[in-house]
């Protein structure tokens, strides 16, 4: 098991009275907008002008829905909606990048293929490594470690397409649900 990083306060992060406070309204009504703290530490939740901002963007856009229907595309109602959308899913994006909840495929990519790297070098070096230390071993079972040691070195190597073909049956039963 990994150790849990241990998350100190940021200076421009403030708690739920504190945020309200700056917002001019009240606690409740800050409890009403749904905003997700962007951290937690004890009892303690915090929140940043970013996520207010994000929170507030999506109910704009939520608050909006109906309307676009009623919106003729292409007209300068319709982009400035569509706009808004957009700028208001990408900053979603970055705030889950930031939390390290999500990451960019090309990152996941990079990271999968230096771990398959170093792991392909250590099974390259297991049959020797093995008959060092077991020199009265069998050659037909060195052998057969060998080619297991292969077999498990080219399924290292496909990672890379493999890993396509895995986001896609993800993203493909994301949709479905």
């Amino acid at each position: 098991m990994g150790q849990s990083k241990r998350v100190e306060k940021e200076p421009h992060w403030l708690n739920k009275s504190q945020m309200a406070k700056s917002l001019g309204i009240s606690v409740q009504a800050f409890d009403k907008w749904g905003v997700q703290p962007v951290a937690s530490i004890g009892r303690d939740r915090f929140f940043d002008v970013r996520s207010v901002l994000d929170n507030r963007l999506a109910h704009q856009a939520e608050s909006l829905q109906p309307e676009i229907e009623s919106l003729e595309e292409g007209s300068m109602d319709y982009e400035r909606l569509r706009l808004t959308r957009a700028q208001a899913d990408g900053q979603e994006i970055k705030n889950e990048i930031a939390r390290g909840k999500t990451a960019p495929v090309e990152i996941i990519s990079l990271v999968l293929s230096r771990i398959a790297g170093e792991a392909s070098g250590e099974l390259d070096s297991l049959p020797l490594n093995i008959k060092r230390r077991h020199p009265d071993l069998n050659n037909q079972i060195l052998e057969s470690i060998k080619r297991h040691v292969v077999k498990a070195q080219n399924a290292i190597a496909r990672t890379g397409d493999s890993l396509e073909h895995h986001l896609d049956d993800y993203l493909a039963d994301q949709d479905a649900a």
